[in-house]
C-alpha cells in the first residue's frame, strides 16, 4: 500500500509541477483532481450551422474536455483510477467511446501510471480517434433536426453526424471500417455512465463556442509581445487593440489618443486603422474600452446619427426644438414626427403642403444642387431617392439661374426687380416700376434731375456717368435732345 501512496504523490506532483491552476486542479479533500483539455484544432478548422442555409465559421479553440478523478487506494497496483469525462460541444455517445479508450489503455498497462498516458490521448487524439473533421456541424436550438434528437438523447443535441465528412472520404477509398465506427458512435442504449455533459439542452451552442473561441483567441494574444506601428515600442498584446478586419496592431495608448482626436473633431465614421490604405474600422467595444465616458456617449451618438442619415426613409423633424428621427412611408412626402406630432414635407421641410410644389429658399437650392453636383452616381441616386427626382433638378436649374442673375443682374431699389444692364450709362430705369437709379450704388435717382447725382461732388459716383459708354454715341444723344 505503501508503494502505491508514493506512486500517487508522485504522479500529482508531478502533474502540478507541468500543467498551471487552469489546466489541472488537485483536490483538497481526497486523492485525485480535474484536468481540461483544450483539443488542438488543425488550421482553418470550421463550425458550420444546420439548416437550408448554412453558415460558416472559422475557430481556433473549442470548450475542453474536462476529466474529473479520483485514485483508489489500490492504484496503481490493481484498481484503475474512478474518473467522469464531460463536455459542453460532445454528445454523451462521442464520451462514452472516449471512456471505453481510456479503460483499454488501462488494460494495456494495467499496474503502471496511467494519468499521463491518458492526458496524452485526451489532449490530442480524440478528434481523430472519433471522426471530427472540419466543418463541424453544429444543431441550432429550435431547429426540427435539434428538437427530433433531444426526444432521442437530450445530451446528444449538440452535434449532427460528427464524422459523417470523414466517413464519406473514407466511403470513397474503400476503406471504411464498419466495425470501428459502431464502437466509437454507441447508440444511446449503451452509454457510458461517466460521460456527463455540461450543455444545456435548451440552450443555443452556437454562441457558446464562438464565444469560448473569441475569449481563447484573446488569451493568446494578451500573452505575445508586438511593435507598435505609431510609437514604435514593443509591447504585450494586453496593452494593445488589434483590428477585427486587417489584423494589424497598435498600443493602447496611441490608440487612445488618435480616437479622442477624431471624436472630438465629430469624425465618428474615421476610427479606421491607422495603416496607409487600410480601410478596417474599430469596434463599438474596443472604442469604448480606450475613451472616457462623455466621449464614448458622444460617439455613440454622433455613431447612431450618421447611421440614421445613411437611411433613404428616416429623416429629422425640421423643428428646431425637436429634431426627432422620423420614419417616413414609402411613396409620401409627409412626415409626422412621433414627438411633437408636426406634420410637415419631407422635401423642403416646411408645413405639409399636400400636391402643392415646394418652395425652397434661395440658399437651400443652392446647397442641395452643390451637394448633388459633388456627390458620385450612388450618391445622387440616394438623393434623387431621399428628395424626390424632380426636386433636385428643379433645385438644380433654379439655382442656376439665381447665381446667373446675381451675377449678371441687380435688383431695383425701389421694387426689386432683376435689372440687366446691356449698354449705355449708369443711369438705370426699372422695367417694372419705372424708377431711376444709379448703377453703381444702386441709390434712388430724382425724376426731376437724375444726372445730378452724378455731377455732385459730394457723391461717390460723381464724374462716373458715362463710365465705359461711347462718348461720341451718348454725345448724339444729347444731341438728339436737344434739337
Amino acid at each position: 500500500m505503501s508503494e502505491d501512496r508514493e506512486a500517487q504523490e508522485d504522479e500529482l506532483l508531478a502533474l502540478a509541477s507541468i500543467y498551471d491552476e487552469e489546466e489541472f486542479h488537485r483536490a483538497e479533500s481526497a486523492q485525485g483532481g480535474e484536468m481540461q483539455f483544450c483539443l488542438e484544432l488543425p488550421p482553418d478548422f470550421k463550425v458550420v450551422t444546420n439548416g437550408e442555409k448554412k453558415t460558416e465559421y472559422n475557430v481556433c479553440f473549442l470548450p475542453p474536455l474536462v476529466l474529473n478523478f479520483e485514485l483508489p487506494a489500490d492504484y496503481p497496483s490493481t484498481s484503475p483510477p474512478i474518473f467522469t469525462l464531460s463536455s459542453k460541444w460532445m454528445t454523451r455517445a462521442q464520451m462514452s467511446s472516449l471512456c471505453r479508450r481510456l479503460d483499454e489503455l488501462w488494460e494495456e498497462s494495467q499496474g503502471c501510471v496511467i494519468l499521463f498516458t491518458w492526458i496524452q490521448f485526451l489532449k490530442e487524439e480524440p478528434l481523430d480517434f472519433l471522426g471530427i473533421h472540419s466543418p463541424l456541424e453544429v444543431i441550432r436550438s429550435g431547429s426540427k433536426a435539434g428538437g427530433e434528437r433531444r426526444r432521442a438523447d437530450p445530451a446528444a443535441a449538440a452535434l449532427s453526424q460528427c464524422g459523417s465528412h470523414s466517413d464519406k472520404a473514407e466511403e470513397k477509398n474503400g476503406e471504411v471500417k464498419k466495425e470501428k465506427s459502431e464502437q466509437q458512435l454507441s447508440s444511446s442504449s449503451q452509454l457510458d455512465p461517466r460521460a456527463v455533459t455540461l450543455m444545456d439542452p435548451r440552450a443555443d451552442l452556437l454562441p457558446q463556442l464562438l464565444d469560448f473561441d473569441e475569449a481563447q483567441r484573446q488569451r493568446v494574444f494578451d500573452s505575445k509581445v508586438f511593435c507598435c506601428g505609431i510609437c514604435f515600442v514593443e509591447k504585450l498584446g494586453a496593452s494593445c487593440l488589434c483590428f477585427k478586419e486587417c489584423q494589424h496592431v497598435y498600443c493602447n495608448a496611441c490608440m487612445s489618443e488618435y480616437f479622442q482626436i477624431q471624436i472630438r473633431d465629430g469624425n465618428v465614421q474615421c476610427l479606421n486603422c491607422p495603416e496607409p490604405k487600410c480601410t478596417s474600422l474599430a469596434t463599438p467595444l474596443q472604442v469604448k474600452q480606450l475613451v472616457d465616458e462623455e466621449l464614448f456617449a458622444r460617439y455613440d451618438r454622433l455613431l447612431l446619427q450618421s447611421s440614421l442619415d445613411l437611411m433613404a426613409d428616416v429623416v429629422y423633424c425640421p423643428r428646431q426644438s425637436c429634431g426627432t428621427a422620423v420614419m417616413v412611408e414609402p411613396d409620401t412626402t409627409m412626415g409626422i414626427c412621433s414627438a411633437c406630432q408636426y406634420a410637415f414635407c419631407t422635401l423642403c421641410k416646411l408645413g405639409y403642403h399636400g400636391l402643392s410644389h415646394c418652395k425652397l429658399p434661395a440658399e437651400e437650392l443652392r446647397n442641395l444642387r452643390d451637394e448633388y453636383l459633388s456627390a458620385t452616381t450612388e450618391g445622387q441616386k440616394f438623393m434623387e431617392q431621399r428628395f424626390g427626382k424632380r426636386v433636385i433638378q428643379k433645385a438644380v436649374e433654379e439655382s442656376f439661374s439665381r447665381d446667373w442673375l446675381n451675377e449678371n443682374c441687380k435688383c431695383c431699389p425701389r421694387c426689386g426687380t432683376n435689372i440687366q444692364k446691356v449698354d449705355g450709362c449708369n443711369k438705370m430705369t426699372c422695367t417694372s416700376c419705372k424708377q431711376y437709379f444709379c448703377w453703381l450704388c444702386l441709390g434712388v435717382l430724382s425724376k426731376v434731375n437724375p444726372y445730378g447725382h452724378f455731377n455732385n461732388p459730394n457723391s461717390p459716383c460723381y464724374n462716373q456717368l458715362f463710365q465705359g459708354v461711347d462718348l461720341d454715341e451718348e454725345n448724339a444723344f444729347w444731341s438728339d435732345e436737344d434739337d
